[in-house]
C-alpha cells in the first residue's frame, strides 16, 4: 500500500552534514539539562507515599496543596486526575514518621478541613473479608472527601526499582546491537544504536528540561521507543542492501538516497497511525497516560528523525558498501528495465 509514490530520489545524504550537525546541538542541549536539572523521579524510584482522595464536590487543589504542605512533609505534588472530584497526592518519604502512617495523618488532615472527622468503620472487600476502613464524617452525617487508594513505596524499592531500570535498558540497546550485527554488518549495528541512544537522550532530556514526572510508564515508553526506533532503521537498513544488489552503478550515498525515498510512503502511513494512537491517549488518557504519551510522541518523532538523517548518515560514514552486503559472485543482476539502475540523482 502507497500512499504516493516518489519518482526522483531525494538527495538526503548530501545535507547529511548539516542535519547531523543540529542533531548533535540537540543532543548535547538534552545531555546538559541531564546534568544541570536531572530527572524528575516519580515515588517508583524515590521512594514515599501516595494517596488519593475523591470530593463530594469539585476539588479546590490549592486548598489541598496548602493543607498537605503545612504538615511539613517536603516537596508534595497535588494534582487532579480522573474527573474533578478526584485528587492524587504524592510525598516524599519522611523519617520521623512511618510511611504507613503518614496516610492517615494526611488523610485526618483533609477531613479536618472540610469540617469533618475521621472515624473507623467496619466494611467488607471484594473478597469478602472484613477490613477497617478510614471515614470521614461531618455533623451532618455527610462525608466530604473519601480515602480511594494509597500506595507506600519504600526507599530501597524504589533504588531497587531505578537499577532494573538501567538494567533492562542496557540489555535492550545490547541486545538491539547483536542484532543487526546478525542481520546486516557491524557498521549498520553502530549506526543503529547510536542513533536509537539519540532518542533516548533527546527524550530524557525533554523531562528534564521541563521537569516533567520520570514514572515506570515514561520508561516503558522509552524501552517502546528504542523498539519502534529500530524498526524504522531495519526497514531502510533492509532496502539499502536490496538496492545494492539491484542497482550496481549506484554509489554509496546514491543508494541510501534512493532507500529513504522509497520507503517515504510506508513511512508516513507507519508512523501516521501511530501518532494518531498516541495523540488519543494524550488528549483522552488522563493523568496516567499524560507523560507516557509524551515520551512516546517525542520519540515517534525523533525516531523518523535518527532513522533517516543519523543513522543513514553514519553507516554512509563508517564506508559500508556493496561487499558488506552482497556476497561476491552473487548472481543478482541489475534491472535493466527499471529507469532508476544506474541514475544520477
Amino acid at each position: 500500500m502507497e500512499l504516493f509514490r516518489i519518482k526522483r530520489d531525494i538527495p538526503f545524504m548530501k545535507h547529511a552534514l548539516v542535519f547531523n550537525a543540529i542533531s548533535f546541538l540537540t543532543f548535547a542541549a538534552a545531555v546538559f539539562f541531564l546534568f544541570t536539572r536531572n530527572l524528575h523521579y516519580s515515588i517508583e524510584f524515590t521512594g514515599g507515599t501516595v494517596v488519593e482522595v475523591a470530593y463530594a464536590q469539585s476539588a479546590d487543589i490549592e486548598k489541598t496543596r496548602t493543607t498537605v504542605e503545612h504538615m511539613g512533609f517536603g516537596e508534595v505534588t497535588v494534582q487532579k486526575f480522573g474527573t474533578s472530584h478526584d485528587v492524587m497526592i504524592k510525598m516524599p518519604p519522611h523519617k520521623a514518621i512511618k510511611q504507613d502512617k503518614v496516610v492517615e495523618k494526611v488523610f485526618a488532615e483533609l477531613c479536618a478541613a472540610e469540617q469533618g472527622q475521621v472515624s473507623k468503620r467496619q466494611t467488607v472487600s471484594d473478597k469478602g473479608e472484613a477490613i477497617e476502613k478510614d471515614v470521614c464524617t461531618t455533623a451532618a452525617n455527610a462525608e466530604p472527601v473519601k480515602l480511594s487508594r494509597s500506595e507506600v513505596v519504600g526507599p530501597s524499592v524504589g533504588a531497587e526499582l531505578a537499577a532494573d531500570a538501567g538494567k533492562a535498558l542496557a540489555m535492550t540497546v545490547v541486545g538491539i546491537m547483536i542484532y543487526l550485527a546478525f542481520r546486516f554488518e557491524w557498521k549498520f549495528a553502530v549506526a543503529g544504536i547510536i542513533a536509537n541512544l539519540h532518542d533516548v537522550v533527546i527524550i530524557l532530556g525533554f523531562f528534564a528540561f521541563f521537569q516533567w514526572e520520570f514514572s515506570l510508564s515514561v520508561l516503558a515508553a522509552v524501552l517502546a521507543v528504542l523498539g519502534y526506533s529500530v524498526n524504522e532503521s531495519v526497514v531502510i537498513f533492509d532496502r539499502v542492501r536490496e538496492a545494492f544488489r539491484k542497482y550496481r552503478k549506484l554509489t554509496t550515498h546514491e543508494v541510501i538516497d534512493h532507500a529513504i525515498t522509497s520507503t517515504m510512503s510506508r513511512t508516513f502511513i507507519t508512523h501516521g497511525c501511530t501518532q494518531l494512537m498516541v495523540l488519543s491517549m494524550l488528549l483522552f488518557g488522563g493523568p496516567t497516560l499524560k507523560y507516557f504519551a509524551v515520551a512516546l510522541t517525542i520519540g515517534i518523532c525523533f525516531g523518523i528523525y535518527s532513522s533517516v538523517f543519523v543513522a543513514a548518515a553514519i553507516a554512509m560514514w563508517l564506508g559500508v558498501k556493496r561487499e558488506d552486503l552482497v556476497k561476491v559472485g552473487s548472481s543478482t543482476k541489475e534491472d535493466p528495465d527499471d529507469p532508476n539502475a544506474g541514475a544520477v540523482v
